[in-house]
């Protein structure tokens, strides 16, 4: 009787064992994981609860740092790191230590753009020449047309038309968001004007055409600009003049369309591409004897084009006050092709900057996809539509190749 009641203890003993290991054996996080310098990894506890992640600060105690069920591991440099999982739940509580070894990539990270994902421009005077259309070409072909032109060093600039006109490009790495520094820098065509007739004037006006940057983390790990994506707010994202949430769509001309010239004017066709936006106004991007191709991407099939997101303030003045002589003036900070590339700060971006579509700031660790799109719907005179250009990127995190020459 004796020995019948200790094989039930036993056997109890060894159920309530495997009731308390159950937890951690299902968890779905790792005691230890092995990554590159930026590349994330991506754990998502199978536990219900309430979720806090916190890791040692300089004097060794937790330090909360999420409380979503999943956390992105993401880290700039080499090394040992420690994180600690607490779920929080009555019946099953969990605490959870994650130890995360770092080390160099092996073969370097390039600092510049390695792919280009979607190339969907608007309507505009250099659409279908930057980079060549020719006929056969999909949407694919131009894909690969506009990575071949801003990829790696080639610096050959590519044009966005009209508002709400993007390019959607990434690295070969997650660029990482390094607290108080600046991440990745986008270089334009963008220049301040010499003699403006207007003395009284600001310095900063030229040809700026500014565009907006978009930044997306791929936390399902696809590979595939699906997530959700985000703004980063620049100087004007607050101002009331700014609109957010602004859609414009794009007409496609007829092939027997008849051009309304002005005459003693550049404008060859002033009724070419026609446009209607989500706030009762509609207009034209006109046509200019500089540029006689198509403005309207011939490689689209699509009838209309609708684009949408956050529309600056209109950023022109005519200062010659007959017509003549355009200015467009610069924004503060936080767009492309809104300052001369000499001025590294104007033209670097903080993905701490990043707000979701109401405005509400959002902490990304990195990103893996970066947007850019034209942020303005204006007409410049003679000069035609406001329309961002961009030749190349780079993530400020990934230090520049030195080629040392050998001796002769």
């Amino acid at each position: 009787m004796k020995c019948k009641l200790n094989l039930i203890a036993v056997f109890f003993l060894f159920l309530y064992s495997c009731q308390n290991e159950i937890p951690m054996v299902n968890l779905g996080i790792n005691d230890v994981y092995t990554v590159e310098r930026m590349k994330k990894i991506i754990m998502h506890p199978e536990f219900p609860g309430q979720y806090e992640w916190s890791v040692p600060d300089k004097n060794g105690n937790d330090s909360l740092v999420s409380t979503e069920r999943d956390y992105i591991f993401l880290a700039e440099n080499p090394g040992e790191y420690f994180l600690k999982l607490r779920i929080i739940d009555p019946v099953n509580p969990v605490e959870h230590d994650v130890r995360i070894v770092v080390w160099e990539e092996q073969v370097a990270y390039s600092r510049y753009i390695t792919q280009v994902y979607e190339y969907r421009p608007a309507p505009g005077q250099f659409i279908n020449t930057m980079p060549m259309y020719k006929a056969g070409d999909t949407e694919e072909t131009m894909r690969r047309k506009a990575q071949e032109s801003i990829s790696g060093t080639n610096d050959v600039m590519i044009s966005l038309g009209g508002f709400g006109g993007y390019v959607t490009f990434g690295f070969d790495h997650t660029v990482v968001n390094v607290p108080g520094e600046k991440d990745f820098k986008i270089i334009g065509n963008a220049f301040y004007a010499v003699g403006n007739p207007n003395p009284n004037a600001p310095d900063d006006g030229g040809s700026v055409e500014p565009g907006i940057v978009m930044v997306s983390l791929d936390r399902n790990g696809n590979g595939i600009s699906d997530d959700e994506w985000y703004e980063l707010a620049g100087s004007e994202y607050y101002k009331s003049e700014t609109m957010h949430h602004y859609e414009i769509t794009y007409d496609r001309p007829s092939p027997d369309k008849s051009p309304t010239p002005k005459p003693e004017t550049p404008f060859s066709d002033t009724t070419f591409v026609h446009w209607e936006d989500n706030q009762g106004k509609d207009g034209y991007i006109v046509k200019n004897i500089y540029h006689k191709q198509e403005y309207y991407p011939k490689w689209i099939s699509a009838e209309q084009l609708t684009f949408s997101g956050t529309k600056l303030a209109n950023n022109v003045v005519d200062e010659s006050g007959e017509g003549i002589y355009f200015v467009q003036y610069a924004y503060d900070w936080g767009y492309v092709d809104n300052h001369p590339n000499e001025q590294e700060d104007k033209i670097s971006f903080d993905i701490g900057w990043a707000v979701d579509k109401n405005g509400n700031k959002v902490h990304l660790p990195g990103v893996d996809f970066i947007r850019v799109y034209t942020g303005l719907n204006q007409q410049c005179g003679w000069l035609g539509e406001t329309s961002t250009e961009l030749s190349r990127a780079e993530d400020l995190h990934i230090k520049e190749q030195t080629v040392v020459l050998p001796d002769p």
